[in-house]
């Protein structure tokens, strides 16, 4: 199954879990894509910021991520750069804890669940693990997320699929576009652009 090419730009508005808006900007490089966004939210009466570029190859994998955010506990920055085979360096340190890791999955982006389902392009009823290395929005620690995506059957030229988080007793279903980006994140947010 395939995708359609991405739009320049994209925007989400955040609401349920937190209220803000991300707004993101996709640049095709030699096979893959360099995804550069900005998300501003307040969550918990703590406002934050989060600018990311993330590049990922020809496969769809992740292979850098840096990362800068800033909130009432200062200003943070990190950069993950991975060999797209689930090897990880965090900061320039060795991260063995996301071995197997192909993506990258920041708690800020909505956009960022577009990347494992770009990358699996799952068939109806198909299943697959999608580890990610998950990026906090306040402090910009990096740890392990195990998830899981089940594609089901989807409306006219819309994709859907059942998302599951287990580490935050989280389940929901996402919709997607024909480009693979995410339309309706049930309690995090709704594509606007």
């Amino acid at each position: 199954m395939s995708f359609v090419s991405l739009p320049r730009e994209a925007a989400w508005q955040h609401r349920g879990a937190r209220s803000g808006f991300e707004v993101v900007f996709f640049t095709g490089t030699n096979g893959g894509c360099l995804i550069q966004g900005c998300t501003t939210a307040v969550e918990d009466r703590t406002p934050w910021i989060v600018e990311y570029a993330i590049q990922v190859d020809g496969a769809g994998a992740t292979r850098s991520a840096r990362i800068s955010g800033r909130s009432a506990a200062g200003s943070s920055a990190t950069v993950l750069e991975a060999d797209g085979a689930g090897h990880w360096l965090v900061d320039g340190e060795n991260a063995p804890r996301l071995d197997g890791c192909l993506d990258v999955d920041l708690e800020s982006s909505a956009m960022t669940n577009a990347l494992p389902v770009r990358r699996l392009r799952l068939a109806v009823a198909a299943h697959a693990a999608a580890p990610a290395a998950y990026v906090r929005a306040v402090g910009l620690a990096a740890g392990r997320l195990e998830q899981t995506y089940l594609r089901t059957p989807g409306e006219a030229a819309l994709q859907s699929y059942d998302y599951t988080a287990p580490a935050f007793d989280f389940e929901c279903r996402l919709i997607y576009d024909q480009s693979g980006l995410v339309l309706e994140y049930p309690g995090i947010a709704v594509r606007t652009a």
